[in-house]
């Protein structure tokens, strides 16, 4: 159900008398904060999700976003690519072109007033 749907059937109830006027507006500022997280949902897509991993790399953390993208364990995407330099060539071709065009995933710290942190 879309935020318009739902509004429309909060103002019905509205109308209705079946919801206060501070009801209404309570309703309606959830369901419109609810549409805000709906925005901050990850990519439907997994090459729209695709990112280098800056845990799980050995050189550029190609094989690990692809992994994590994919589903695929990061051994398996190096494998395919060490054969793809041995038998075809384009092995290194399409990892340096990946490195380029894929963004880094963000890298989270521990704030320093962390207190799990804290010793």
């Amino acid at each position: 159900m879309s935020v318009s749907d739902e509004l429309g059937k909060l103002g019905e109830l509205h109308q209705r008398g079946q919801l206060s006027d501070e009801e209404f507006t309570r309703a309606k500022a959830r369901v419109l904060d609810g549409a805000g997280a709906a925005r901050a949902v990850p990519p439907a897509s997994p090459l729209q999700a695709m990112q280098r991993d800056p845990y799980d790399r050995w050189l550029g953390g190609v094989c690990g976003g692809l992994g994590r993208a994919t589903g695929l364990p990061s051994w398996i995407w190096r494998l395919i690519f060490v054969f793809g330099m041995v038998f075809a060539g384009s092995g290194l071709l399409a990892y340096l072109l990946l490195w380029i065009f894929m963004p880094p995933a963000p890298l989270y710290l521990p704030s320093p007033r962390d207190p799990a942190q804290a010793g």
